[in-house]
């Protein structure tokens, strides 16, 4: 027994020996090509499933593993991912790497756009990214202007952060002024930033870039039509930091300085994350911003920051991520400027394109709710746009054997969004009776009114004193208005805009799930898609006295004939009118549904086809208020020397409902042909199906029934392109044909007779564009690399209408303009970047060339937006392991370009008016643009841990 128990210690032995003798380890350093270690590099051995990532010294070690063959694969974005098969013999493995420059990221895996995720060089579409350091190089001024480094993409961030525009292969009709969102999907992780949009509520309202996003990735049409909620324009998917191996993040300080006066931008900037235990990871971080704007006001522009987080259990067969956001923010838009000369636009009035913002003073008044008279609305144009998103989800992939895999992807978030701004800047002449009795727009209805004519006393609202005192009673008989006093107003005029209000919020519910099968020769994709929303929407306008100066001063108005009742024209803060140049109060629930099939075939080594369909159905149901005015004798105060609370307008107590359904079938079909390994064609042919948004029901019914539904809007595309990569360059080109049908198109206008606003009735059309976009990087040298994309395309107005109403309400005198064949407004035939970036040891400096060619300012073709080029440049210095520091400039030689164009200078007219005969018989007539932003700069202190 003893000896058996000698033979079994020594078995014991040779046999844990053994095992212990079989287990090895793998030691890498991964560099780029000029031998400098990469940091955070991701490295995936298989079949082990073990993952990894490299330290600051470019470090990794795989400990404990059995001798035999592996698959490394190591990826970092910005260069060529490697996969190599590695022999594991000796105990200890030490391997080195360098990694290539992935110079249009072809090499790298893209999510976006596909329900397999693979690389973008594998892809059958035009897809194009951002990744960290490239965001980096952008004044930190809202997601559009982000986006303008995304080739082949028209953005017009003129506005600022919020109210601006993106659009790609003339499929732009519906995406104006304030639905510039119109055809696209913002996207943070996967899901839609919002489910919906109408009039001033769109998705960047709620949306900000930090350091916080890892990297962006954009779908211009194609594959969008049956991979997006609704979207079928594109998709702009801002992708979040994950997985990190080690404990470390990111402090960024930035102050910036913008404008004529160095307007101060301060702005913090962090992010942090690494592992807990048990395989769970986290990521964290935000920004907190304080931003004078680039154009000057007497109030900060912008303020507020956000929160976002994410929290991951990583496990053998998948992974569970549970993720949120908190949006807490204030910021306002631009308005255009007024200017003369069609030919060759300057500023008028004493304005300036860098510089004037044409926005209302902050002051403070309690409006009444028009819901509810007994209840007031604060207004304090300083407040602008008040925007909330609390946004909680989960993500969750797990490969279940077989070669089946699940993914559901879920969020809830809550919305706000309280506009507190003004809307519109037209130059209103003493000599125009709108002028005065906007004041009461119930005057001429009633027996008891005041008329608002004889002497008329301007004062300073915030001071108090008398600027300018005139007598306007010789109007009606045709004799201008005299100055009764040496005091004068600017330009003999007061400014047309309103005290815009707006309360709007969505409480919305979204989810995709898939289900992805493998075999040898298909990859099929099962899923379905939900969103829902509950919304409500408020708006109300009252008449704000403003003068007509590039800085405005609200005036206090009053009527002061001799032997008679002083009469306010306005409240003391200079508001008039109150809440009866709108109303509109409504509700809504809308139901998106979708199921889709997708699958890649792989018909050769070399050749795939990406077959998709995707059938969608979106309910809308609401209601919306009728309206009158509350109170026609005294007004709300039952004074009648008060004239600005005569007309506030509210709920009769009737409503509108609506409930429609929109139903319709999406397609894809892609092709992807490789010649080499660096070597792809791709073709790709679409129809995609855009549902009308709420502004439909919000803006088009006015105290009429909503008696049938939207159009739903087809898209048709076809795409035919080639993807270069190589060492020292990389290439993709793409030809397009796309066309939009079905364009409903309204305008915006003022009833001279009754001094209220409306919709003209909905036009519909058709749109096609023919072109090529393309994107590139050379690198001639080691250190520079030179970058060259953009778009030149032909864009047209293939079947286009516009309805006429002729300056009223009423349809007697109204005219349909037949403008088909002209060319597409607000689309330029030739937009490209070409950049410059030199990067060696420590130091990186970039030089970029951004150039917007003529674009028509309306469908008539009667005005045209000339051709513009702004310069940005930067150079960043790495001082030490940790700290860094950078400075960035945008607009660098201050361009005066024009990205937008509402029409004559007249209160309620719009850009569509401005045809040919309107301009020939009006060569001196005032109109208003929208300059681009001025220079910016700002110098950033980055600290890395």
């Amino acid at each position: 027994m003893k000896q058996l128990k000698i033979q079994l210690l020594f078995l014991l032995t040779i046999l844990v020996s053994q095992i212990t003798w079989s287990q090895a380890s793998v030691k890498g350093t991964v560099y780029d090509v000029n031998s400098n270690p990469i940091e955070n590099a991701h490295v995936l051995l298989e079949p082990s499933n073990l993952a990894f990532t490299t330290n600051s010294n470019g470090e990794f070690i795989v400990q404990n593993i059995s001798s035999g063959n592996y698959i490394l694969t190591i990826s970092y974005l910005g260069f060529k991912t490697i996969e190599q098969t590695i022999e594991v013999k000796n105990a200890d493995n030490t391997l080195t790497f360098n990694l290539e420059p992935d110079l249009l990221n072809l090499q790298t895996v893209v999510v976006t756009g596909t329900f397999d995720p693979r690389k973008s060089l594998e892809s059958s579409t035009s897809v194009s990214s951002l990744n960290s350091k490239e965001m980096q190089q952008t004044f930190p001024r809202g997601s559009a202007n982000l986006l303008q480094n995304i080739p082949g993409t028209f953005t017009d961030a003129s506005a600022g952060e919020v109210f601006t525009r993106i659009y790609t292969r003339g499929i732009s009709a519906s995406a104006e002024d304030d639905m510039g969102w119109y055809y696209v999907s913002l996207q943070e992780d996967g899901l839609p930033v919002s489910l919906v949009q109408h009039s001033y509520y769109s998705p960047d309202l709620f949306h900000r870039a930090d350091l916080t996003t890892k990297k962006v990735e954009a779908i211009r049409g194609g594959s969008s039509s049956i991979t997006a909620l609704n979207g079928p324009g594109g998709i702009y998917n801002f992708i979040s930091n994950g997985i990190s191996q080690n404990i470390g993040g990111e402090v960024q300080l930035t102050r910036g300085f913008q404008g004529n006066n160095n307007n101060a931008l301060y702005r913090i900037d962090t992010n942090i994350g690494g592992p807990l235990e048990n395989n769970w990871y986290f990521n964290i971080g935000g920004h907190f911003r304080k931003d004078d704007g680039a154009r000057d006001a007497n109030f900060t522009f912008s303020k507020g920051g956000q929160l976002k987080f994410n929290i991951i259990k990583k496990g053998k067969n998948g992974h569970f991520k549970f993720y949120g956001k908190v949006l807490d923010d204030h910021t306002n838009r631009y308005h255009g400027v007024a200017a003369t000369n069609w030919d060759n636009p300057t500023p008028a009035f004493g304005q300036e394109f860098s510089s004037t913002s044409l926005l209302m003073p902050s002051f403070d008044a309690n409006i009444p709710d028009g819901r509810n008279v007994n209840k007031t609305n604060r207004f304090n144009p300083s407040k602008g746009v008040h925007t909330q998103d609390f946004a909680f989800g989960m993500d969750i992939q797990q490969n279940t054997g077989n070669n089946w895999t699940l993914k559901n992807n879920l969020k809830f978030s809550a919305k706000q969004a309280n506009w507190q701004t003004s809307i519109s800047n037209a130059f209103v002449s003493l000599n125009d009776p709108t002028a005065y009795v906007i004041s009461d727009p119930t005057a001429f209805f009633r027996n008891d009114a005041i008329l608002p004519f004889g002497q008329v006393v301007f004062k300073d609202a915030l001071s108090g004193s008398e600027i300018a005192r005139v007598d306007n009673s010789g109007l009606f008989s045709g004799s201008p208005f005299q100055y009764l006093t040496g005091g004068m107003l600017p330009n003999d005029a007061i400014m047309g805009t309103s005290a815009w209000y707006k309360d709007m919020d969505a409480d919305e519910w979204m989810n995709q799930f898939t289900l992805q099968k493998k075999t040898e020769t298909h990859d099929f994709t099962f899923g379905f898609a939900a969103g829902l929303s509950k919304t409500n929407h408020f708006t109300q306008g009252s008449f704000g006295y403003v003068t007509y100066e590039p800085n405005p001063r609200m005036l206090q108005v009053t009527l002061e004939n001799p032997s008679q009742p002083i009469v306010a024209l306005s409240d003391e803060n200079g508001v008039s009118s109150y809440g009866s140049l709108f109303y509109v109060n409504t509700s809504a629930d809308i139901t998106q549904l979708a199921g889709f099939v997708n699958d890649r075939w792989k018909v050769a080594d070399n050749l795939h086809l990406d077959l998709g369909l995707r059938y969608e159905t979106i309910k809308h149901k609401g209601s919306k208020d009728r309206f009158a005015p509350l109170s026609l004798s005294g007004g709300i105060d039952g004074d009648n020397t008060t004239l600005f609370d005569n007309g506030t307008l509210g709920p009769t107590g009737e409503k509108d409902d609506f409930d429609y359904n929109y139903n319709y079938l999406s397609y894809s079909i892609g092709v992807n042909y490789s010649i080499n390994d660096n070597t792809v064609i791709f073709s790709r042919l679409s129809k995609g199906n855009k549902a009308p948004e709420l502004n439909y029901y919000f803006n088009n019914f006015s105290n009429v029934p909503i008696n049938g539904k939207g159009e739903i809007q087809k898209i048709n595309q076809l795409e035919l392109g080639i993807k270069l990569s190589s060492k020292n360059a990389s290439f993709t080109g793409t030809a397009f044909w796309s066309q939009l049908k079905d364009i409903g198109t309204s305008n915006f206008e003022l009833d001279d007779n009754t001094n209220t606003l409306f919709y003209t009735p909905i036009q519909f059309n058709t749109s096609k564009t023919l072109g090529f976009e393309w994107e590139s990087v050379f690198t001639p040298i080691n250190n520079i690399s030179i970058n060259f994309d953009g778009v030149l395309q032909d864009p047209k107005a293939d079947k286009w209408k516009v309805y006429d109403a002729g300056g009223t309400a009423n349809t007697d005198d109204d005219t349909i303009h037949d403008f088909s064949g002209n060319t597409l407004a607000f689309n330029p035939k030739l937009m490209f970047n070409l950049g410059s970036t030199f990067e060696r040891n420590r130091l990186l400096a970039f030089f970029k060339w951004q150039y917007m060619g003529e674009r028509e300012g309306n469908v008539s073709n009667g005005f045209q937006l000339a051709a513009y080029s702004t310069f940005n440049t930067g150079i960043g210095y790495k001082i030490n392991k940790h700290w860094s520091v950078d400075i960035v400039v945008s607009n660098l030689f201050n361009s005066e370009g024009l990205a937008n164009f509402f029409g004559a200078i007249s209160f309620g007219a719009s850009g569509s008016g401005a045809t040919p005969e309107f301009i020939q018989a009006n060569p001196d007539a005032s109109f208003v643009v929208v300059p681009i932003l001025p220079r910016s700069s700002l110098i950033k202190l980055n600290y890395v841990f």
